[in-house]
């Protein structure tokens, strides 16, 4: 990250987001902070190669009469506002500015508060709120031969063409299949010998998410597999709400809230009786590691929850530095282009995937980190759905040229956007997946 800090050596930090504070809501002050913010970002224009929030910024400096960004219309300003989608990049590789620097620039919360004031004013669409609502839309989907329909109809070009017309769920965009069975009623706790090591405790519990229970089932069992095999008890939370993230995308901060109240309790209390906390997907993941905590500065269990999640491989890889991971394998993975989700980089662990799979005798990874231009809606819509492809472009090239073996990415959302624009690869493999298959189990 060196070419982001301009001679500084001090690391940034992040304020809370200070969302239940009177000033957050006050729309002058937004405007003004808003104006500030783009006037910078303006005369750097270092991010313009993430996503298109940046492109859109400088079209409208570029076309405006003063050419600067007093000349932009204060109504445009939420054009930028809607290309962003939170990845959190801007923060954490590009920008010079954020704190502890004195220009204090933290793009992603500025867009979030914009996106929350917008939300509480005007609400949101019902496809967007739908397409937020996670769990709502995984129980009624997921009733028995419910699924089996939507899924067939998920593949109907006459029903795609008409849900694009009436929602605006673009015809192209590829949506998760659903099962009946889902990974709360297929998964079966088995108690192991418990071996506390370094940070971890030997003994965790899986967040299944939203996705990993409803749409990727099978995920689960590798995970059960892959971590018992490497003498670590793994349990299903008892009971789950989805993390939040779709809502903090939307705006939607009081459901946010809501979620966080039903999670945060059973979360912590494993905690207080000795588990760790992973999750299959990157995302939520971050949301505890630092959404949450962010929101939430002063409540002890949210901070108390934040220190006890890692990403599954981070937890691997933990182990591996102490001498307690398995690396006895029977099969080799040979050339693997592994996608590193956005939400996994920002959280500041490094490659961890990477180097856990680059164990596995006579196996290259190669670690592509770019965005994918997914995030969970911003690929389906309509409106966005060609720019999503188009940031999606230099991740397919780099796969396609490389015709790998394995294609995998931590995220599935991502990992399904790639491969249906790439011509070498059909299909996309967990890394969990890939590691288990590595195992021979």
């Amino acid at each position: 990250m060196s070419e982001r800090r301009e001679g500084s050596l001090e690391a940034p930090t992040r304020h809370p987001l200070g969302w239940q504070e009177e000033e957050f809501w006050d729309k002058d002050n937004l405007f003004t902070e808003l104006e500030r913010v783009y006037d910078v970002c303006h005369g750097c224009r270092r991010c313009v190669s993430l996503c298109d929030s940046f492109p859109t910024l400088f079209d409208l400096v570029d076309e405006s009469p003063t050419l600067e960004v007093d000349g932009i219309p204060k109504q445009d300003y939420f054009k930028v506002v809607d290309q962003c989608y939170l990845c959190d990049l801007c923060y954490m590789t590009k920008c010079p500015y954020v704190p502890p620097h004195e220009w204090n620039i933290d793009f992603p919360h500025l867009m979030l508060r914009a996106k929350a004031q917008r939300f509480k004013e005007e609400g949101a669409s019902f496809r967007d709120r739908t397409l937020t609502n996670t769990d709502m839309v995984g129980k009624l989907v997921s009733i028995p031969l419910v699924d089996v329909t939507v899924n067939a109809l998920n593949q109907n070009g006459l029903f795609r063409n008409a849900l694009e017309a009436t929602l605006g769920v673009h015809h192209e965009a590829p949506v998760p299949d659903y099962h009946s069975k889902t990974l709360r009623k297929r998964f079966k706790n088995s108690p192991q010998t418990i071996k506390p090591v370094g940070r971890t405790t030997g003994k965790v519990a899986l967040y299944a998410t939203c996705y990993g229970n409803y749409n990727s089932p099978d995920l689960g069992q590798d995970f059960v597999t892959v971590f018992e095999h490497n003498n670590i008890q793994i349990d299903l939370v008892p009971k789950e709400s989805c993390c939040g993230m779709p809502k903090l995308e939307l705006g939607d901060l009081d459901s946010v809230d809501k979620l966080k109240q039903k999670n945060i309790p059973i979360l912590a209390k494993l905690v207080d009786e000795g588990y760790d906390l992973i999750a299959p997907i990157p995302s939520c993941v971050l949301m505890y590691k630092q959404e949450l905590p962010l929101m939430y500065p002063d409540d002890a269990d949210v901070q108390k929850v934040k220190n006890a999640f890692f990403d599954p491989f981070e937890y691997l890889h933990l182990r591996h530095r102490e001498g307690e991971f398995n690396t006895d394998f029977k099969q080799t993975l040979g050339d693997i282009s592994y996608q590193v989700a956005c939400h996994l980089r920002v959280q500041n662990i490094g490659l961890k995937t990477r180097d856990i799979l680059n164990l596995v005798p006579d196996t290259s990874v190669n670690a592509i980190e770019r965005c994918s231009g997914h995030d969970g809606t911003y690929a389906v819509k309509k409106e966005t759905r060609a720019k999503s492809v188009k940031i999606a472009r230099p991740v397919v090239r780099q796969v396609d040229q490389r015709a790998p073996q394995h294609f995998t990415s931590d995220c599935p959302m991502a990992a399904t956007q790639i491969t249906n624009l790439a011509t070498s690869v059909d299909r996309s493999e967990h890394p969990m997946s890939l590691l288990r298959l590595a195992y021979g189990l």
